[in-house]
């Protein structure tokens, strides 16, 4: 049965938000890959964590400040592409938001917009595989 952000299994209810939607997303991944529903859960979870650590909240994800340089001397303030997989397909979404820029079909679509995004923000892109780990990043 596929979780999302409002139901999701009782060992992810401490989790924060953030850990928890993408342990989520990662479990829904497991499942489809055949995974037992509870080795799902765990993994997802440590996945999850192991990401977030990986993946540290910036200040320039802040709305109220999207023009900041946020201190990082000669790189753009926007955050990086992630392409991920999703209910839709493939997503492209900035570090640390959930909330998709656009999905696609396919990853091949979602790697050509990424792309272009990167090289036009120069920012680096991110890119996971079904089970969420990331497999490679492309510097713009």
């Amino acid at each position: 049965m596929p979780w999302n952000k409002h139901d999701y299994p009782v060992s992810m209810k401490n989790l924060d938000a953030r850990i928890r939607n993408k342990a989520v997303d990662i479990a829904n991944a497991l499942l489809d890959e055949g995974y037992e529903e509870g080795r799902a859960i765990a993994i997802a979870t440590a996945q999850a964590e192991k990401w977030d650590q990986d993946h540290p909240r910036s200040e320039h994800h802040d709305s109220s400040h999207q023009d900041s340089k946020s201190g990082n001397s000669g790189r753009s303030s926007q955050p990086n592409l992630h392409i991920v997989s999703s209910d839709e397909g493939w997503a492209l979404k900035e570090e640390g938001r959930d909330k998709p820029l656009s999905t696609f079909d396919t990853k091949k679509e979602a790697l050509e917009e990424a792309k272009k995004q990167a090289s036009k923000n120069g920012v680096n892109t991110i890119i996971h595989g079904k089970d969420g780990r990331i497999q490679t990043t492309m510097s713009s």
